[in-house]
């Protein structure tokens, strides 16, 4: 190895390390900060209440997003937004950094709610018009998931969130996998009646299209993706 080989791989052995060093450090600042954080979303970032997201494994490019949209009032949501308020952009790095370093835990299959359960007895006497149980309802989101809904243009979600679920670290488009069922399907229900997101949002458009029973289903396969 000649000399200016020699030089640039201590060069880039010394970045890599700072960057290393720099990453953990914030991880652990973090891990101070997460405290008013871990009564909806777990210590480590995995809530227990399926209403409230999980963050672990979550890029921190999203969750920085989120929370200084929280903090500037652009995203609206009575809880978060005092939470928001009084972080610094060096806080959401050091709590974004903490919850991406998290592994997130697995969901067990869902349970169809009681009102779903309702409308299976009333149509079980027409085999034709029962409504899907749990398992075809997620190889129905399966499909979605993969290939969208070409009639109703709805796009596939493989495209922005990828195969696994694991989301778009430099677009700052979230991971998916193993989060909550109720949350997803909360959450796009808000796209979908513009309680979230702006009217041009890209998933405001999309979560117009879905049925109940897609957002249902695809929140479902999502659940259940590892």
């Amino acid at each position: 190895m000649n000399k200016k080989k020699l030089v640039l791989s201590i060069a880039l052995l010394i970045a890599a390390t700072s960057t290393t060093l720099n990453a953990a450090g914030k991880v652990a600042e973090g891990k101070t900060k997460v405290a008013s954080c871990a009564g909806c979303h777990g210590e480590k970032g995995n809530s227990t209440m399926p209403l409230f997201p999980k963050l672990a494994e979550q890029h921190p490019s999203y969750l920085i997003k989120q929370l200084a949209e929280f903090k500037d009032g652009s995203r609206k949501d009575a809880t978060m937004a005092p939470m928001a308020l009084g972080l610094s952009d060096d806080d959401m790095e050091d709590i974004a950094e903490f919850y991406a370093a998290q592994k997130i835990s697995e969901n067990q299959l869902p349970v169809l709610e009681s009102d779903d359960d309702d409308e299976d007895d009333e149509l079980s006497s027409d085999d034709s018009q029962q409504t899907p149980d749990v398992k075809e309802l997620i190889a129905i989101g399966k499909n979605l998931y993969l290939n969208g809904n070409l009639k109703s243009e709805v796009s596939a979600c493989i495209a922005c969130h990828g195969p696994g679920g694991e989301g778009n670290l430099p677009a700052a488009f979230p991971a998916l996998r193993s989060q909550h069922a109720d949350y997803l399907i909360k959450s796009l229900n808000d796209f979908k009646s513009g309680a979230r997101g702006k009217k041009d949002n890209m998933m405001s458009m999309i979560a117009k299209k879905m049925t109940d029973e897609e957002i249902r289903a695809v929140s479902y396969h999502i659940s259940m993706m590892k």
